[in-house]
């Protein structure tokens, strides 16, 4: 929920600043998103006077203009804006301004060989709309030299606050301004609206056959009305909060809806045939709505219709058909109460939200519909004009009355803050509650609150507006004795490898388990898709926790992180269930200096094999009887990439360099990225223990011996087939395999490598003889001539 400092103060009577405003609305349980003053960003710009203007030169879709910005000398500036002409006032752009609308910073330039220091801008450069035709023109009265965004009264800051799905009274500024005033931050101004009297009977039939999903629809009809562009200052408040002026009307039902969460729809009368009737659809209607889809509706749904057909999803979207244009000359405007539970199926069944839908499914006040087509009328007339009819109202509102019995001591015993009586009594008279006081206060709820039902509720209201910081951190008691563990093994793996990771240097990050179908398909995409998501982006249930680590790189390389060292304990979401797994992506450079060539280096596959093995190790798995074999999933590139298994079927890992074309997707084309997955319930764990296979480390009592060995071997064969075989030669002996050379060339045959192996033979009670070393050799050899391996003299 958006909205501005000077929007909310026509709601509130308050000299608060805008730091006090922000800081109370956390503190009352309105979490505050974001503040942002569209005037900071455009500070450098100036009211500036175009003196002359000349064709350039050099182009004939150029101009040469000399202009006053107030700072005492005359500028040249190069501008290819249409409209621009001596004796207009427009916006300068100072050398040094930051552009926002182009991302660019003003520099002195030459434009096809003439100098030009600065830019006249458009509205569009500024980001304040999408008019990019030509520069924006000021009146001729416009003060030359002052700050543009003062002057247009741009310097009022935009609030967002986030609003949780149970306070629906807050989904518009008068509701925020009533919490407001109840903390003590203002007063809170009355709705003033005088009802408006119809000039005439109604032209159209009102009346709603589906009590059940619109219990009242409430109209009127204002004629000759002239819907042109709306004024400045309503076009002004709707771009600052993100939404598009269209015509004055339609600005004018955006406008009611944002300031007291009333939804509205304004129908052209000329387009309407026969009644206008709230009714449930038929089986195979379809509708045409506002955003340009069509919908095929179900007879679970309400919706607007006249004789002809439907012309709106009710409490949605309108239909495009009976939509107000420049030519609507009588209008209906309709202010009607939608069943929230009816409004969230009729949402999800056809995944189309819209800000009207987000504030009937949770229930708006059925008191206002009265009071709210007054507002709109009245709007509509200072805006459009035209004459009013009589009201008729179809229906009736929910309006009944709800009670709650309440006690103050329920304060502390509920919320841990002790809250005089009085005091309590003033919170919920500010915040609309009427309140009778004895033994048992009665509370009679306000109809615009219709998520209090119980004294636990009237808690919370009471708190809150005291201050959600004033609840102190309780510890809650601890059992005597000793705590037997409660974690199982699964969460004490989970516990060891985020702990060896982090220690490994990699950082953590918690994404999100949904995301986009197209971040799910280079993995093979999603076997759990949702009905009902969030939005697009958030849409299928992640098969890698790769898609999440991958754009949180994205992220951090684009803001200028020079090397990426990002880890993830979670879930993959499979056609067969639920995955733990640890994945981590590493990218960018390893550091300042690098032992490779002392200089920043790139993370390559053994990078990622490395960590994969530290971490298994860590878990517990014999990564000593591990394999890397080929055939990682189609994300990794192919002759870069590896399974580490123990056997053919029993992947515990895969690691690699990420493939070109997953890369692409992810907006990461020309790195280098390699990561790795960490399948952790297929770690084997010893049989009835909770423990895993990794024993107590005993040193050796004897020291450690060493032989190399070189080897002549087809170029074709993995050096992890050699060290499989020697490993194997002497189980007992032979404590460590590692390749430390691989050559080709000068004496090695065409088509054959040298592998170059050093083998650690520990010794156990006593030390080798000659005779048990050489013996040991043999067998190293004969071993390796069975993988087609010839020792090299």
């Amino acid at each position: 929920m958006k909205f501005t400092l000077s929007w909310l103060k026509d709601h509130l009577d308050t000299e608060a600043s805008v730091e006090t405003i922000v800081d109370t609305l956390t503190r009352i349980g309105l979490e505050v998103e974001s503040v942002e003053n569209p005037a900071e960003k455009l500070a450098p710009f100036t009211i500036a006077h175009v003196l002359t203007a000349e064709r350039h030169p050099q182009a004939d879709k150029l101009q040469v203009l000399t202009v006053d910005a107030g700072s005492g000398e005359t500028l040249q500036v190069v501008c290819g804006a249409p409209n621009a002409r001596a004796g207009m006032k427009g916006v300068f752009g100072p050398p040094g301004a930051y552009v926002p609308g182009s991302d660019i910073t003003l520099k002195v330039a030459a434009i096809r060989g003439v100098e030009s220091r600065g830019m006249m801008c458009s509205v569009r450069e500024l980001q304040l709309g999408e008019e990019h035709d030509g520069i924006i023109t000021l009146p001729d009265d416009a003060p030359t030299g002052e700050n543009y965004a003062a002057w247009a009264g741009l310097d009022d800051p935009v609030i967002d606050v986030s609003v949780t799905p149970n306070r629906q009274d807050c989904m518009g500024v008068h509701g925020i301004a009533r919490d407001l005033a109840a903390a003590g931050l203002g007063t809170l101004k009355p709705i003033a609206v005088a009802p408006i009297a119809g000039a005439f009977p109604c032209p159209i039939e009102i009346r709603t056959d589906d009590p059940e999903g619109c219990p009242a629809f409430f109209g009127r009809v204002v004629r000759g009305v002239r819907n042109a562009a709306s004024p400045d200052w309503l076009q002004q408040r709707l771009k600052a909060v993100g939404q598009r002026p269209i015509s004055a009307l339609v600005d004018m039902t955006n406008y009611v809806m944002l300031s007291y969460g009333r939804p509205l729809h304004v129908y052209d009368l000329a387009k309407l045939e026969g009644a206008i009737v709230a009714r449930k659809a038929k089986p195979g209607e379809e509708v045409l709505a506002l955003n340009g889809k069509t919908y095929r509706l179900d007879p679970s749904m309400t919706v607007i219709a006249d004789d002809a057909g439907v012309h709106d999803i009710g409490g949605i979207m309108g239909g495009e058909h009976s939509s107000v244009t420049e030519a609507t000359t009588d209008i209906l405007i309709e202010c009607a109460y939608f069943d929230p539970e009816g409004i969230a199926r009729t949402g999800q069944k056809l995944a189309l939200t819209s800000d009207a839908r987000s504030r009937f499914e949770r229930g708006v006040d059925p008191a206002f519909l009265d009071t709210g087509l007054a507002i709109a009328t009245e709007m509509a007339i200072a805006l459009a004009g035209g004459e009013p009819s009589e009201i008729v109202r179809a229906g009736e509102p929910p309006l009944g009355t709800k009670i709650v019995e309440y006690k103050p001591d329920r304060a502390k015993a509920l919320g841990g803050v002790d809250v005089p009586a009085d005091r309590q009594q003033a919170i919920l008279a500010r915040l609309g509650f009427d309140v009778t006081t004895g033994a048992a206060w009665r509370v009679t709820v306000p109809s615009w609150r219709r998520d209090v039902d119980g004294a636990a509720d009237l808690v919370e209201e009471v708190i809150r507006i005291e201050g959600l910081d004033r609840v102190e951190a309780t510890p809650l008691p601890r059992a005597p004795g000793v705590a037997r563990p409660t974690a199982t093994a699964e969460q004490l793996l989970e516990r060891k490898v985020r702990r060896t990771a982090a220690a490994r240097g990699l950082n953590e990050a918690v994404t999100w388990s949904f995301i986009a179908e197209a971040e799910a398909a280079p993995f093979g995409g999603s076997a759990w898709v949702l009905a009902n998501p969030i939005s697009e982006e958030l849409k299928a249930m992640r098969p890698s926790l790769l898609p999440g680590l991958l754009a949180a790189a994205r992220r951090n390389i684009a803001r200028g992180a020079d090397g990426i060292r990002l880890f993830e304990v979670g879930r993959r979401y499979l056609a067969d269930g639920e995955r733990p797994t640890l994945a981590f992506v590493l990218a960018g450079d390893r550091g300042p200096r690098h032992w490779r060539n002392g200089k920043a280096a790139g993370f390559d596959a053994y990078d990622a094999k490395a960590e994969a093995l530290a971490i298994l190790a860590a878990a517990g798995a014999p990564v000593d009887n591990l394999q890397a074999l080929p055939g990682a999933s189609g994300v990794y590139h192919p002759g870069r990439s590896a399974r580490l298994s123990l056997g053919p079927k029993n992947a515990l890992a895969e690691f690699g360099e990420l493939h070109p074309a997953a890369l692409k997707a992810f907006d990461l084309e020309g790195r280098t990225v390699v990561a790795a997955e960490i399948f952790l319930d297929a770690i084997p764990q010893k049989r009835g223990a909770t423990g895993h296979m990794r024993e107590a480390y005993r040193p050796p009592a004897l020291q450690a011996v060493k032989r190399d060995f070189a080897f002549l071997v087809p170029l074709a064969t993995q050096a992890e087939t050699l060290l499989r075989a020697i490993r194997g030669a002497d189980k007992q002996a032979i404590v460590g395999v590692s390749l430390f050379d691989v050559f080709t060339g000068q004496g090695v045959p065409e088509g054959e490598k040298s592998l170059a192996v050093e083998v650690i033979l520990q010794p156990g009670e006593k030390s080798f003889t000659d005779e048990e070393l050489k013996a040991i050799s043999e067998r190293i050899v004969a071993a390796a001539t069975k993988v087609g391996a010839r020792l090299r003299d």
